[in-house]
């Protein structure tokens, strides 16, 4: 029986509320995520930077309408809970990022992360009380669901050349004061950059030297084809 979206925000609610850790990985479309669920993880989320990747674009330069009908892919591509990386919510008012919560819930995500980054380059960060508003507008969308959904504050200072310490617990506590779910300060890579660094490698071996000893530590069609439906 296919899981409801109501049945995932509880199973994802679960997770984060469980004892121990868990991995989230990064599918960038619906084959990378039916192969991470084969593989058993338990949930899965988007990546704008490989949301964007898969348009020809860098990360922040897609619309909130290409960003959710990418996460709708991943989202329908398994029974996994899935939630989305959906920047700064594709606006700088707190009612852009409550509107891109709703759009989340409408294509199947049952989570999802607002930043305080702004996308600005002469101001990359929202300012303290700014950020905190757009974090309440969404918390009080997510509230208004008809199901449990989770919704991640992210304080990107490290990534946006502020790596304050200080600054950021400042913002995260405030997140959580928000209402948010879970508190995140990025800095890790995602599976979507390790793959384009193995096509990459590939890719200047079959230019430059002509050979393909790349084909050796390649997936194969049929293994491939084990996690795709017929």
């Amino acid at each position: 029986m296919t899981p409801s979206q109501h049945d995932k925000a509880v199973r994802f609610r679960a997770l984060h509320e469980g004892p121990r850790a868990f991995i989230i990985p990064n599918p960038w479309d619906g084959a990378s995520a039916r192969i991470l669920a084969a593989l058993g993880f338990q949930a899965l989320a988007t990546s704008s930077g490989a949301a964007a990747g898969t348009l020809g674009r860098r990360d922040g330069k897609i619309t909130r309408q290409e960003a959710l009908a990418h996460a709708r892919v991943v989202a329908t591509a398994t029974d996994l809970p899935v939630s989305g990386d959906l920047e700064q919510g594709f606006g700088d008012a707190p009612e852009a990022a409550a509107e891109t919560i709703r759009g989340a819930a409408e294509v199947g995500l049952v989570g999802a992360s607002i930043e305080d980054a702004s996308g600005h380059k002469d101001k990359p960060l929202y300012d303290f009380n700014h950020a905190v508003e757009r974090v309440k507008a969404a918390v009080e969308v997510a509230r208004k669901l008809p199901f449990p959904f989770t919704l991640s504050a992210r304080a990107e200072n490290f990534l946006r050349g502020n790596p304050n310490l200080d600054d950021t617990i400042k913002r995260l506590q405030a997140f959580e004061k928000a209402g948010a779910d879970v508190l995140f300060a990025p800095g890790l890579p995602s599976l979507y950059r390790a793959a384009l660094g193995g096509f990459l490698a590939a890719i200047r071996e079959v230019k430059d030297k002509g050979t393909f000893g790349y084909l050796d530590a390649a997936m194969s069609t049929p293994d491939l084809r084990n996690y795709l439906p017929e």
